[in-house]
């Protein structure tokens, strides 16, 4: 079990080992600001590129291609760094990726099969409440009635969405979105272990070595699976090849790296706060797409948001 107190120093004890990591309060500059208004656009516009990649392929082949894609890209980084890389870390890296990418990838797209875009902007907004209730309970973080307050009005925005949405407005099956809450605690489970394993790791090698662990069984599926045949068949194969690409490079490659660096610089809950305007990016490519917006998006936006601000006051 892994036990954080959170006071000057963080005492970890994983496996009955327990260490000291000295760790001063970090301050949020202009560049940490930077570096999360950059990462709103880019993840903003992840949605719709999920959508855009749904209309050739299946959900497992393409959060296959979109592992598998993005592992490629890390490999050199990995040999590059190899003499850098505590290789005894092996499963600490490989958990931080299967929560940080490799399920929330398939959740995902499986997801966005029912459910508009904008919608699944909206719900991957919970991702700091979680943060907050793995950091109370494994990671020791302090908790009052005021973040209770913002936890439940959280969840009641999202659970308007799921419960409240008919299949016109919300894309399909509402319930789907769930899918998309599952995937929201996998980020918070990934940032609190990126925080309290690899706070002296440089982000290159956490995402280059998360990513070089979880891609090759990706492309395994992907050689035996019918993936080549739909791409020599559907016409729109190489537009959805395309859009899973930028997805992979961008807003997974580029993003992670800034990402887990972003954490690094300052803490794990103002990382997850990227999701603050990541629904608005999203909202709106749906919309110009021609999704329906509804008030009750903008009520379940205005409540998870809501939610999150009152959680992070002191």
């Amino acid at each position: 079990m892994l036990l954080i107190t959170r006071q000057s120093n963080l005492k970890i004890r994983f496996f009955g080992v327990r260490k000291v990591i000295m760790k001063d309060n970090n301050e949020v500059d202009n560049k940490s600001w930077l570096i999360l208004i950059f990462l709103t656009i880019v993840w903003g516009c992840s949605f719709i590129l999920i959508k855009k990649s749904l209309i050739a392929f299946d959900p497992v082949s393409l959060a296959c291609l979109r592992l598998g894609i993005s592992s490629l890209a890390f490999a050199p980084i990995v040999w590059w760094h190899r003499k850098e890389i505590l290789w005894s870390d092996w499963m600490k890296f490989l958990a931080v990726g299967l929560t940080g990418s490799g399920i929330p990838a398939f959740l995902f797209f499986f997801a966005q099969t029912q459910i508009s875009s904008s919608v699944a902007g909206l719900l991957n907004s919970l991702t700091p409440i979680w943060t907050l209730i793995i950091g109370i309970f494994i990671f020791r973080l302090q908790f009052n009635k005021q973040k209770l307050i913002g936890v439940i009005l959280g969840f009641i925005g999202a659970a308007s969405l799921i419960i409240l949405g008919s299949e016109d407005i919300l894309g399909g099956n509402p319930l789907f979105g769930i899918f998309i809450i599952l995937a929201t605690v996998c980020y918070a489970s990934s940032v609190n272990m990126v925080q309290a394993f690899f706070s002296n790791t440089k982000p290159i090698i956490i995402s280059s070595m998360s990513f070089f662990l979880i891609g090759p069984p990706a492309w395994i599926y992907l050689i035996f699976s019918d993936f080549t045949l739909t791409l020599q068949t559907n016409p729109l194969a190489w537009q959805a090849l395309g859009a899973v690409t930028i997805l992979s490079l961008f807003g997974t490659v580029i993003a992670s790296i800034l990402f887990y660096y972003l954490v690094q610089r300052t803490s794990a809950i103002f990382g997850s706060t990227v999701t603050y305007l990541m629904p608005i990016v999203a909202m709106m490519w749906g919309f110009i797409d021609g999704e329906t917006i509804s008030i009750l998006h903008f009520t379940g936006m205005a409540m998870i948001l809501a939610g999150v601000y009152i959680t992070k006051k002191n």
